[in-house]
């Protein structure tokens, strides 16, 4: 099993990051298959966001140790540009973050990309990201190369689609 074919389970979630993540596969020394999730009560998942809705989802990344400057450069050189032109059209927002300490036993990611979609339809709708790539880097062959260094300077990466919980107006589950 791949890095890319692992499965998580997020654990709980608190402003800004994952609390915690739990992967599952024979690298993570458990088995190829996650167990039964918990009850939707118990668990505290929210509905899904109806399709008007701002959608965002964030993306985590492991960049192997002393890679992070590497990593971060090509991402901005690279991907960052590609965000930007989607914002305003696609995207509202993009956000970037890095964990203010690391080795804290919770920080198991090393970079983090909030993006928000404009809504449902436009995250899981095609992308014009393609198109941008093209417009933007003249030399494919060398945009290609470095995508593919950025991606190996990777020990992990795994998306989180979000979906709001309104206080406001959450009906209680009859506790």
């Amino acid at each position: 099993m791949t890095m890319w074919m692992r499965r998580v389970r997020v654990i709980g979630a608190v402003a800004l990051g994952v609390v915690g993540v739990q992967v599952f596969g024979p690298e993570a020394g458990g088995t190829a298959a996650a167990p039964a999730p918990a009850p939707v009560a118990t668990i505290g998942q929210a509905a899904p966001a109806s399709a008007s809705v701002e959608k965002t989802v964030w993306y985590f990344y492991t960049v192997k140790w002393g890679k992070q400057d590497e990593f971060l450069d090509l991402f901005q050189k690279n991907h960052w540009p590609v965000l930007k032109a989607q914002l305003g059209s696609r995207l509202t927002a993009v956000k970037t973050y890095v964990p203010t300490y690391h080795g804290d036993g919770r920080s198991d990611w090393t970079f983090a990309v909030a993006i928000t979609f404009k809504d449902v339809a436009t995250q899981t709708g095609p992308s014009p990201e393609a198109e941008i790539v093209k417009k933007l880097f003249k030399d494919q062959a060398t945009f290609r190369a470095e995508e593919k260094t950025r991606f190996e300077l990777l020990e992990a990466h795994w998306d989180v689609p979000l979906n709001e919980v309104n206080f406001e107006s959450r009906q209680p589950a009859g506790r």
